[in-house]
């Protein structure tokens, strides 16, 4: 199995937006020097919302909840978008908890899960859907449109084990399903390719609400 580190983890406070909806975000995270404990945060819209323990998110009815307790993005991705944007994008930009190094989040395996550190263990749940928050944030244009082309969303994850975890950590891909089906993989078929949604159905990770609307939009299609 395949080995990476947490290079950079990401904690952000309430502050507001001008974007419709709940008026504030938590999307402006900052890297931390010190362990943060991780935990599962319960259902989405009246639980603790993030899994990591200080972290704030504004729009509960999207994000947060354990489904997402946690947001990974891997610096190998940002590298690749820094090319594509022509500027430097730096860790915690676009708002994940974990940046992590080494890891290959774009043919990671839906199910897949994750050590880190002694006590923590994650396992992938879905890719990023973007929003209008993440296109506000990023002040370019198309940006909903070009991220999710590009299907390097990314990684959420639910809390299997919780614990604490701080920068540096090792994070060890302990499990991977058989199915093989991967974030990228997974993320394309449910944006664009929806005469092959019912292949995501093999993964048992799939949050219940992306599972339901993927069943809904399986039942109104033409026949």
């Amino acid at each position: 199995m395949t080995s990476g580190i947490v290079l950079s983890l990401n904690v952000g406070g309430s502050a507001a937006t001008p974007v419709r909806g709940p008026g504030v975000t938590g999307i402006g995270k900052r890297p931390v020097d010190h362990p943060v404990t991780v935990r599962r945060p319960g259902p989405k819209t009246t639980g603790l919302h993030s899994g990591i323990v200080g972290d704030f998110i504004g729009d509960t009815k999207h994000h947060g909840g354990d489904d997402q307790a946690v947001y990974a993005y891997a610096i190998e991705d940002y590298a690749w978008w820094s090319a594509e944007l022509g500027r430097e994008l730096k860790p915690a930009l676009f708002g994940e908890n974990l940046t992590t190094q080494g890891l290959n989040l774009y043919d990671a395996v839906l199910g897949e899960r994750w050590r880190v550190g002694d006590e923590v263990v994650l396992e992938t749940t879905f890719g990023r859907v973007p929003c209008a928050t993440f296109q506000h944030r990023m002040g370019e244009p198309g940006w909903i449109k070009r991220f999710a082309a590009a299907n390097r969303t990314g990684a959420y994850l639910r809390i299997v084990r919780e614990g604490s975890v701080a920068t540096g950590d090792r994070i060890e891909v302990i499990d991977r399903p058989a199915h093989g089906l991967t974030l990228s993989e997974a993320f394309n078929i449910y944006m664009h390719a929806p005469e092959n949604l019912a292949r995501l159905l093999i993964a048992d990770a799939l949050p219940l609400s992306t599972r339901t609307k993927i069943e809904q939009r399986l039942s109104t299609a033409p026949r």
